[in-house]
């Protein structure tokens, strides 16, 4: 008898621990953020911040332990390169978008600087976090926990990136170093737009950012369909006095004209528990907003690359780098994406079979990410093109009115240099090629896999035109500078 009572209390624990497991929850803003949070530093338009005269972004693509170590690389080679004063190309980073794999790079340079660099090896490189998280979910308390709705893998996962990779840091350790400015990426499972870790994003939910932990945003970055779950925020009544901004009200009256900018307002108010289009409620009884969530997935499904984040800030007023663009505070913009992407050699059209559900599952998640990258890419080229055209244009316009003895045309607000460079696995030559391309997206790689990951990224940059070009540039060496106006690539 004693024995059923015994087994019964037992039964009656689990259930209720089982019942208690709950992942954290983001914090309530009580106030709006203004231009606190964990945001770019706000700008002075009269008193630039002589950081920004030479601005350089970083994007980190998706793709595992293969990305992170890849990224790494690319720091390693930026931190040997020496520009001249005394300082690394390193030295002037300015932002890091960071998507999945990448994400954890882009966090932890983050929060832990060139210092990072030297410890990232051990703290996640060469560790098998997919044993490691195997351990824990066989963990008889853990499978109590993962009993419950309200606690999943991901949220085992979240917990080891804290305690072992990010020593429990959230964004408000990340906004004690404001450069570079780290934008972590997720994707949104409820209409598959882009979720970005900033507290502009989160001024949207009605949350406060700052408390939230690093490890579980970059646990969302990489929240990869099936294999983890997602991600989950609550959304809160935004704090009375918070006014949506200008882009997205805007971007809400430009359907037709516009529809891209259209969507990506909709999909920010989509975020909110109150629709601000909505009529205000004005009788005593009007019911409050209902609870709303946001469930995230891997940053990969909607932009794989992270350079969607950096074009944004470029293309938006609002923006940071379109900002300080305009006020003439960024005389280069430099942006360097590093691609980890992968192409393994592709056997389903030798197979007369149809192929399982595996393969089907793998394709549709992933077939999309490298079309959108491949389009995201050139987007960026295309960018970088028209401004260099149109400032060329001007100049030359200005040229002969200033010969007629005409005032000049202001055409740009002002006239910057830009430069794109992107490295993947695609400028090898081959067999080293074939060999990074086939490295399977997963948490453990043998050091060797390691090594060669990482000093890819520094071959492919030294082996960059673009790169090299730039490099000059930045030392001075005589001859180098002229450039050669409207050339697609040109880092003059």
């Amino acid at each position: 008898m004693r024995r059923r009572a015994r087994l019964a209390v037992l039964v009656l624990c689990v259930v209720v621990a089982a019942g208690c497991a709950h992942y954290p929850l983001n914090a309530r803003l009580a106030a709006p953020s203004g231009s606190g949070g964990y945001r770019f530093p706000q700008m002075v338009v009269d008193r630039p911040d002589p950081a920004d005269e030479l601005f350089v972004c970083l994007s980190f693509s998706g793709g595992g332990t293969r990305a992170a170590a890849f990224a790494h690389g690319a720091l390693l080679r930026l931190r040997s390169t020496d520009i001249g004063r005394g300082r690394s190309l390193l030295d002037e980073v300015d932002c890091i978008a960071g998507i999945s794999g990448g994400a954890f790079m882009a966090a932890y340079y983050g929060l832990f600087g060139a210092a990072g660099l030297d410890t990232f090896d051990d703290r996640f490189l060469k560790r098998d976090l997919q044993v490691e998280l195997a351990r824990r979910v066989a963990n008889p308390v853990n499978l109590v926990r993962l009993a419950s709705p309200y606690f999943s893998r991901i949220d085992l996962a979240a917990e080891l990136y804290d305690e072992t990779v990010f020593g429990r840091r959230t964004f408000a350790d990340l906004a004690a170093r404001p450069r570079p400015f780290v934008i972590l990426h997720a994707t949104s499972m409820a209409n598959g737009a882009p979720f970005e870790f900033t507290q502009a994003e989160f001024d949207f939910l009605g949350s406060d950012l700052g408390s939230f932990p690093v490890a579980r945003a970059v646990a969302a970055s990489s929240a990869f369909p099936f294999l983890l779950s997602p991600v989950s925020l609550r959304s809160f009544d935004t704090p009375r006095g918070y006014e949506v901004p200008d882009d997205v009200t805007d971007g809400l009256e430009e359907r037709e004209l516009n529809p891209g900018r259209y969507y990506w307002a909709v999909q920010h108010i989509d975020l909110m528990t109150r629709d601000p289009r909505a009529p205000a409620a004005t009788t005593p009884d009007a019911k409050t907003p209902a609870e709303k969530w946001v469930h995230l997935l891997d940053g990969g499904l909607a932009d794989n690359i992270g350079l969607r984040s950096i074009l944004r800030a470029y293309d938006r007023t609002s923006g940071f780098l379109r900002q300080r663009i305009n006020a003439g505070h960024i005389k280069r913009f430099v942006l360097i994406a590093v691609n980890a992407r992968t192409d393994p050699p592709e056997t389903l059209s030798r197979r007369e079979a149809s192929p399982g559900i595996v393969d089907v599952f793998m394709k549709t998640a992933t077939v999309s990410m490298e079309t959108v990258s491949f389009d995201t890419i050139e987007h960026a080229l295309q960018r970088q093109s028209e401004r260099e055209q149109a400032q060329t244009n001007i100049r030359r316009c200005n040229e002969q009115l200033a010969k007629c003895g005409a005032p000049p045309f202001s055409g740009l607000a002002q006239e910057i240099r830009t430069c794109f460079i992107h490295i993947d696995f695609e400028g090898l030559p081959s067999p080293a090629r074939e060999e990074l391309l086939a490295y399977p997206t997963t948490f453990a790689l043998s050091e060797e896999q390691l090594r060669r990951l990482r000093e890819a990224a520094g071959a492919l940059l030294d082996s960059s035109e673009s790169f090299r070009q730039l490099v000059r540039v930045l030392r001075g060496e005589p001859g180098v500078g002229a450039g050669l106006e409207g050339v697609r690539g040109n880092c003059s």
